[in-house]
């Protein structure tokens, strides 16, 4: 099977890329690079594992574009969230080449529309796939293992999460769906071998838990007590209601928005994903597991993890 992704050096599209190369079915990888990244470290680091580097510009030539994309039989966008719309020629392209599957660029918590600004410029994306009849599979994950520990006052878990978010969201007792950051492409690679999710949106996560169960699980591996800040649904959106222009998306307003939909709405579930439409991995692949969390805080916490940026 022939795929070619976008995004190949980022977090997303990293653990992608070792998920095929580490698959036991046969992948032949492209990474889609800017013509500027083409002698960078990451790229280089990707050559060298036996992924084809071909320097594309999305906005560019549509029919460089197309020949590029011939004869590839999955495109997986792992675009960084600012970039997303250049997923509208992408997937033009990936139709004109006879693309056999699109993965946007989703791989992120479950939401409904009108609820997130990033969530809402995704489901701009597939509505234009959809309207080009373009085949597609949508893949959500939930919210990453990597970024949802508190930190603990020893520091030992510092450089080693990317993020530790000691504020508990509206009281903390909303269950989230969870995945390890590193689990991602595992998931995405059957999942991309499999006919049943052509056209289709699959949920793909580890685990569900509450912030004040992880706060607990993180006690529990590390004899140490989390500091808690308590951040109420007003103050999230005191800080939400700063940001003036609708079409703003910076990084502080996305985590906002985060946060409010997962954590004070409760919207990132199984069961909220069924609702909206998702099959989920876990019924289609029983024995297909990742990483419990409890696992990942005990590795943490033994310096066998580093911060992904």
């Amino acid at each position: 099977m022939k795929v070619a992704i976008v995004g190949a050096t980022g977090a997303t599209g990293g653990s992608i890329i070792n998920g095929l190369l580490e698959s036991d079915t046969q992948f032949d990888i492209t990474a889609l690079v800017r013509p500027g990244s083409i002698e960078k470290p990451a790229t280089v680091a990707l050559k060298e594992k036996g992924v084809k580097i071909v320097a594309i510009d999305l906005q560019g030539n549509q029919d460089e574009l197309v020949a590029a994309l011939k004869g590839i039989d999955v495109v997986i966008s792992a675009i960084y969230y600012q970039a997303l719309h250049d997923e509208i020629p992408l997937s033009t392209a990936a139709k004109a080449a006879g693309v056999k599957r699109y993965v946007p660029c989703f791989f992120a918590t479950v939401a409904p529309r009108g609820v997130m600004k990033a969530r809402d410029n995704k489901e701009e994306i597939l509505d234009h796939i959809q309207r080009i009849y373009l085949p597609y599979t949508v893949i959500d994950v939930g919210w990453w293992y990597q970024i949802t520990l508190p930190l603990v006052p020893s520091g030992k878990f510092e450089g080693r999460v990317t993020f530790g978010n000691n504020n508990v969201i509206g009281g903390g007792n909303n269950p989230s769906a969870l995945v390890n950051l590193d689990d991602i492409g595992k998931y995405v690679t059957v999942i991309i071998n499999d006919e049943r999710t052509i056209n289709k949106k699959v949920f793909a996560y580890t685990e569900s838990k509450t912030q004040n169960e992880i706060f607990e699980l993180v006690e529990k591996v590390t004899g140490e007590k989390p500091e808690r800040t308590e951040m109420s649904k007003e103050q999230i959106e005191a800080q939400l209601a700063q940001f003036k222009d609708p079409a703003e998306l910076s990084q502080n307003r996305a985590i906002m928005d985060y946060w409010m939909s997962w954590g004070v709405r409760g919207d990132n579930t199984a069961e909220n994903a069924v609702y909206l439409g998702y099959v989920l991995a876990k019924d289609l692949y029983p024995s297909l597991t990742g990483q419990s969390l409890e696992d990942f805080i005990r590795d943490v916490l033994d310096g066998k993890t580093k911060s992904v940026y």
